[in-house]
């Protein structure tokens, strides 16, 4: 399945969802709450709709998802309690996988978004992980503590850390085993999206 189906999510009468929010391109940060401590993300709704979105909708719960466990459609928030399953410093930290293994995802791709010009230039980037194949972008993401300009246009850019970068270190250093794989759990607790700046 490709995509997402596009409609108005449904709240309480006269109020917007944050998944509508990001489709009508609005500025939202995300807020990840971790075991290692906050990190709060600007992201880029207007540059990459689609993969925001979709992000967006996970992580409220505002868009199904296939359960890796049950294979059933299901909606609740998708990136709580989801692990950072790959870290390497001065690279990047990986996460959104339910299955903690790098292989999973919501039972649906993301079509890759590159028309911003947007690059690798600055660590701190928040990019859809992939599985190396044009159009493969799932729930998975990376935040950059690295400028890997060779990933450009290879991976959609769709956020920048305006704060906690220093948390984003912390969990690319903490020790791992010979797969990139934190030895103690790095957890994402909570993901929360908002409209203000936290």
């Amino acid at each position: 399945m490709t995509g997402f189906v596009l409609g108005r999510t449904p709240t309480r009468e006269g109020s917007m969802g944050m998944l509508d929010e990001a489709r009508a391109g609005n500025d939202l940060y995300a807020t990840f709450d971790t075991t290692q401590g906050q990190i709060v993300v600007k992201l880029f709704a207007k540059d990459a709709p689609k993969t925001v979105s979709s992000f967006v909708g996970l992580a409220t719960g505002e868009l199904p998802f296939q359960d890796p466990k049950t294979g059933e459609k299901t909606q609740r928030p998708y990136y709580d309690g989801i692990i950072f399953h790959r870290v390497i410093p001065g690279f990047m930290i990986q996460g959104g996988d339910p299955t903690g293994t790098g292989r999973g995802g919501p039972g649906f791709n993301v079509d890759d978004e590159y028309q911003s010009g947007r690059t690798f230039d600055k660590v701190g980037l928040l990019a859809t992980a992939n599985i190396g194949r044009p159009n493969t972008n799932g729930s998975q993401f990376f935040i950059t503590t690295s400028k890997p300009t060779y990933l450009n246009n290879k991976h959609t850019i769709f956020g920048e850390v305006l704060s906690g970068y220093d948390v984003v270190e912390k969990i690319a250093g903490v020790p791992r085993d010979g797969d990139d794989r934190p030895r103690q759990p790095v957890v994402i607790n909570k993901l929360t999206i908002s409209t203000t700046q936290p």
